[in-house]
C-alpha cells in the first residue's frame, strides 16, 4: 500500500534539494564568472585527454538523472529552478558523453579573452549565481510555509 505524497512532502523535498544545490550553484558559477578568461589552460588539458570528458559526462548525467528522478516539481520558483537544473545536468552530461567536441568548442569560445562571448558567459554564470543564492535562501533561511 502506497502512502500518497502531499504538498508538504514536495515542499520539504524542494527545500532539501535547495540546501545542497543552492550553495553549489552560488559558489561554482561565481568563481567561473570571475575566472572565465583564465580557464583556457584548464580547458586545453581537459580536451587533450578523452577520459576527462567521458568521466565528467558520466558524472553530470548521473547527477542530472538523480535530480530528474527525485524532483519533478514545478509549483514554486525554487522547485522550477531545481527541476530545470536537473534537466540541464542530464542533457549536458549526455552531450559530453555523445559529442564532447561540442561542449569543448563552446567552452573554448566562451572563455577566449578576445571573444565577445566571454561577457555573455560571465552574465550567464552571474545569473546562475543569483539562482544559487536564492536556492540557498530557500533551503537554509526561509521559514517553512
Amino acid at each position: 500500500m502506497q502512502t500518497p505524497i502531499t504538498t508538504v512532502d514536495h515542499a520539504q523535498r524542494t527545500r532539501s534539494f535547495a540546501r545542497v544545490l543552492g550553495p553549489f550553484v552560488a559558489v561554482v558559477p561565481a568563481i567561473v564568472a570571475v575566472r572565465a578568461g583564465n580557464l583556457g589552460n584548464q580547458l586545453s588539458s581537459f580536451a587533450r585527454d578523452p577520459m576527462w570528458p567521458w568521466v565528467l559526462g558520466a558524472l553530470l548525467f548521473f547527477c542530472g538523472l538523480f535530480v530528474v528522478a527525485f524532483h519533478q516539481y514545478w509549483r514554486s520558483i525554487a522547485a522550477v529552478i531545481i527541476s530545470l537544473f536537473g534537466w540541464f545536468l542530464l542533457l549536458r552530461g549526455f552531450t559530453l558523453l555523445a559529442a564532447p567536441q561540442l561542449i569543448i568548442k563552446g567552452a573554448e569560445t566562451a572563455t577566449a579573452t578576445s571573444s565577445s562571448a566571454l561577457g555573455v558567459a560571465r552574465v550567464g554564470f552571474g545569473l546562475l549565481t543569483v539562482c544559487g543564492l536564492y536556492l540557498t535562501y530557500v533551503g537554509w533561511l526561509k521559514k517553512s510555509d
